[in-house]
């Protein structure tokens, strides 16, 4: 299926199934994000709305809900694409089999970009930033977001589209100190590919040219998340996905136009020109706050004739981004444990943001001569992974050896940890790097994009069962009077309200005096937190809980700890705090007066009856 429009793609989408309409006006201040967000939970359709207040676009969510309505949308090209990434990370393959891959040789082929004649006074019309769907997420959000655009730049040393960068940046369209129409805001990151392109323009003295696409056939946002090996263009893997060319066009201001795009914002990006941007709702489930952020200062808006907006809504997970990791995860298959020698498998676990935690298999095959076995290569790759692309914010890295459990599966929380747990020891298997960068969005740290790391590295045989329920003798100190088994070898343990955090270090230590002569090895792991019921109900809460409010150097703890040569351990429980610490930023919350309306519209006769 080629899709040469977003409109085709609903079309289609809705012919088999897959999308509802939703005909009645809605408010684009929090009810859309409300509708989308339960519509999403109960693993429903696409969404497409026909009337959205103070906007004359409809708009359409929830595109990539399921990877089953994502593997549809790119059902004729999706094993192509996964073999051409498959041959990037060993080209070899297509000299041994020439005849098994001489198809994936014409996709690549085709999948070059095509410089169209000017369509602009054609195909486009213009209008005001004000007249897009003004849609905002969460209560406290900034103002107005793009939350599905493909931003575009080019590299000002190399200009032209096959050097040039589409990526998926969030953008602020109104708000805070914006002027309204003229200024949107740019939240990215200087190590991203569009932060490489200001560099290079800022080093010249020059504005750097943005265009940002929304909409389009549903292969270019894609395209824009889409971790693609070095040297494999996102408009060529667009082409590709897409199974139709990725077109485009400049201006008469020298812009570069998605000639198939839905909407296109132009503009331009002046050297150490910021202003603040968010707050927004992010994917960890807090919100990220005001910060300075590149300031666009627009020159155009263009938009189809048969226009329609595209958004998602992020939120901690799961959510529509988490299908698309899914999706990104089946063209990708392998090829990450093909770049890192020893790797077989890695996840950045969804349920606790992503970024915060990483689940890794690699071989411990040093030594092999040698009767005990301990992490040693499985180190080597750990610094690795800490090394590469996004998988450098991790702030926790929990890897194995493989060969101590074959069927070990880094998408099985549960399973993982306690294999790990069972494993490790905590003298001497935790490895940690401090005063680092971490996420930009995670606020566990000492400041924005500053926090610490740590490795979790287990070799070698099981050292300690595991408990599954608390001895009959077990009892903790007050103030810990709330505790419950989150799963076999962890604990959750409550801090009550009342306790300042300048009185943790006391607690802490009365904590860890009243356990230090206790036998504790099958409790490996104490979680403080704030509420023990809703940390213990799942094992989704339990990361999201641990692994987004702590930060390494400065929240864990152990009973009976030590440093020696440089090195921490201890010889009882590890301890991690992970309460809400003054400096974290708010938990996500809905208005509860925009969920009624919801509700009423899940009614018999309602829009969303039988869905929702």
């Amino acid at each position: 299926m080629s899709y040469p429009s977003l409109q085709a793609c609903i079309a289609d989408l809705e012919k088999h199934g897959h999308l509802i309409r939703i005909k009645d006006e809605v408010d684009p201040y929090l009810q859309m994000a409300a509708i989308h967000l339960r519509v999403f939970e109960h693993g429903g359709p696409a969404i497409l709305f026909e009337n959205v207040k103070g906007s004359k676009f409809p708009a359409v969510s929830n595109l990539f809900g399921t990877l089953e309505r994502s593997k549809f949308i790119f059902r004729d090209t999706l094993d192509k694409v996964k073999t051409l990434v498959d041959l990037k990370s060993d080209p070899l393959k297509a000299i041994k089999h020439p005849f098994k891959y001489a198809n994936v040789a014409l996709t690549a082929l085709s999948a070059l970009p095509m410089k169209t004649g000017k369509g602009a006074p054609v195909n486009f019309a213009k209008c005001h930033i004000s007249d897009l769907p003004q849609i905002v997420n969460w209560p406290k959000d900034g103002g107005p977001f793009v939350t599905m655009p493909q931003v575009y730049t080019e590299d000002a040393d190399k200009p032209g589209i096959m050097n040039a960068n589409l990526g998926m940046y969030r953008i602020q369209l109104g708000g805070n100190e914006y002027a309204p129409d003229q200024e949107i805001g740019l939240h990215y990151q200087l190590h991203r590919g569009i932060g490489v392109h200001q560099t290079k323009a800022n080093a010249k003295g020059q504005p750097l040219k943005v265009s940002i696409f929304v909409g389009g056939p549903p292969s270019h946002p894609v395209a824009a998340v889409m971790p693609l090996p070095e040297g494999i263009s996102e408009m060529t893997f667009a082409g590709a996905l897409g199974n139709r060319r990725f077109r485009y066009f400049y201006d008469d201001e020298g812009f570069c136009i998605s000639a198939d795009a839905d909407f296109v914002i132009t503009g331009t990006v002046a050297p150490h020109d910021n202003k603040p941007e968010g707050p927004f709702g992010d994917h960890l489930g807090y919100y990220s706050l005001k910060h300075l952020f590149p300031l666009l200062k627009v020159h155009n808006v263009y938009h189809r004739k048969d226009a329609v907006w595209s958004f998602t809504v992020v939120g901690r997970p799961p959510q529509e981004d988490t299908s698309f990791g899914a999706l990104i995860h089946e063209i990708t298959g392998s090829a990450i444990s093909t770049e890192i020698p020893g790797l077989h498998a890695v996840n950045a676990v969804d349920a606790a943001g992503v970024h915060p935690l990483l689940f890794a298999i690699g071989s411990e095959r040093y030594t092999p001569y040698s009767a005990g076995r301990k992490p040693q290569e499985i180190l080597t790759i750990a610094n690795h992974i800490l090394g590469k692309g996004q998988l450098s914010l991790a702030k926790y890295l929990f890897i194995a050896a493989q060969e101590d459990d074959a069927s070990l599966n880094v998408n099985d929380i549960g399973g993982f940890l306690k294999h790990m747990l069972q494993r490790i020891d905590l003298a001497t298997d935790l490895h940690f790097h401090t005063n680092t960068t971490i996420d930009t969005l995670d606020y566990s740290g000492t400041g924005i994009n500053s926090g610490s790391k740590v490795v979790f590295a287990a070799a070698g045989e099981i050292r300690r069962e595991l408990w599954t329920e608390l001895p009959p003798d077990f009892n903790l100190p007050r103030p810990f009077e709330k505790y419950k088994m989150v799963m076999p070898g962890v604990l959750a343990v409550e801090v009550p309200k009342n306790i300042k955090n300048s009185d943790v270090p006391l607690i802490l230590e009365i904590l860890q005096e009243h356990l230090e002569n206790a036998t504790l090895d099958g409790l490996p792991l104490m979680v403080l937190c704030d509420d023990a019921d809703f940390t213990a109900q799942s094992i989704n809460n339990f990361v999201w809980v641990t692994f987004t409010r702590s930060n390494p150097s400065h929240d864990i703890y152990g009973v009976n700890s030590f440093s020696e040569h440089k090195h921490w351990g201890c010889n009882g429980p590890l301890i991690i705090d992970a309460r809400i610490k003054p400096h974290h930023a708010p938990v996500l919350e809905k208005d509860t007066e925009v969920e009624k309306t919801v509700d009423k519209m899940g009614e018999k006769g309602g829009p969303l009856y039988g869905i929702i």
